[in-house]
């Protein structure tokens, strides 16, 4: 599942195409709802065609930024090692105002409002994927 979601994830703050290399007649119902999370989709799929970049790389975490078309950021944080790892996103560096809410694209779920920035627990070989608006 961690695999799958970090691909798709990087696929879709690089604004890529998106394509499937398994065996769509055989995949697990939890593949097709990963290839298939409409809140995921949406940020490949932003009318603003903007790719993402990388605005922090240090060993094995990474964060991607995307801007999208209403003015909210996608912002992925990834960690390629063994562990959880804590990471921040300023709102200042990704050009957001001092308050803004987050909602996790994976969960489908609000997070809640944060002030200054946020901070997320990624799991090994995982990634937390937000959305993160101004207030």
């Amino acid at each position: 599942d961690n695999e799958y979601r970090m691909h798709m994830s990087l696929w879709c703050l690089l604004a890529a195409p998106l394509m499937a290399g398994n065996n769509l007649t055989t995949m697990t119902p939890q593949t097709l709802a990963i290839l298939t999370n409409p809140e995921v989709v949406a940020v490949d799929q932003d009318p603003a065609g903007i790719q993402g970049r990388i605005i922090m790389e240090e060993g094995p975490i990474m964060v991607m930024m995307k801007p999208m078309a209403d003015g909210s950021k996608a912002v992925g944080f990834f960690n390629r090692e063994q562990g959880v790892v804590n990471v921040s996103v300023k709102f200042s560096d990704i050009g957001l105002a001092e308050t803004a809410s987050v909602r996790d694209l994976w969960q489908k779920k609000d997070l809640g409002d944060f002030r200054g920035s946020f901070t997320a627990d990624v799991p090994e070989h995982g990634i937390v994927f937000v959305r993160i608006n101004s207030k």
